[in-house]
């Protein structure tokens, strides 16, 4: 298996508002960095989709790294929340709803293709991969035009 890193970021902008991510993937000597924004989102919703993106970009099973400053995204997966609300049926107990099941679906799916370990980086800490991320992050939020996050509810 091919080892990749994989550093993201996401964010919105008022949280909810106009929101990007961002993701940096590196494969030896070879670097590739995504970024996409939408209208009104939330900053989970785009740390998830940073995520997501990446792991849709690889084009056959990886071992992978994932390096994010969201604890929600790194604690949900490497602590089996995640797994555990799909269980039950989207709910994180038995009255409250899990929050972005369908990206969770999306990104539990991709988990079962690439062997991955999620890493917890503090964000806004001078780490470059991570400045890197937040900068696309603000540049893809920043732009016109956006599409709508059809998952997201108000």
């Amino acid at each position: 298996m091919k080892k990749v890193e994989i550093y993201t970021d996401g964010g919105a902008l008022g949280n909810p508002g106009k929101g990007g991510y961002g993701a940096i993937l590196v494969y030896g000597e070879h670097r590739k960095e995504i970024a996409g924004g939408y209208q009104h989102t939330t900053n989970n919703r785009m740390e998830m989709m940073a995520c997501i993106k990446a792991l849709e970009t690889l084009k056959e099973p990886c071992e992978v790294d994932i390096f994010s400053d969201s604890k929600y995204l790194v604690d949900s997966v490497m602590k089996g929340w995640a797994k555990r609300w799909q269980a039950n049926n989207w709910k994180r107990n038995k009255k409250d709803k899990a929050e972005n099941s369908d990206l969770w679906k999306t990104l539990l799916e991709l988990l079962e293709k690439h062997k991955v370990t999620f890493h917890w980086v503090k964000g806004h800490n001078g780490h470059p991969e991570n400045e890197r991320c937040d900068e696309m992050v603000k540049e893809a939020a920043d732009k016109e035009n956006l599409p709508i996050d059809a998952g997201y509810q108000k």
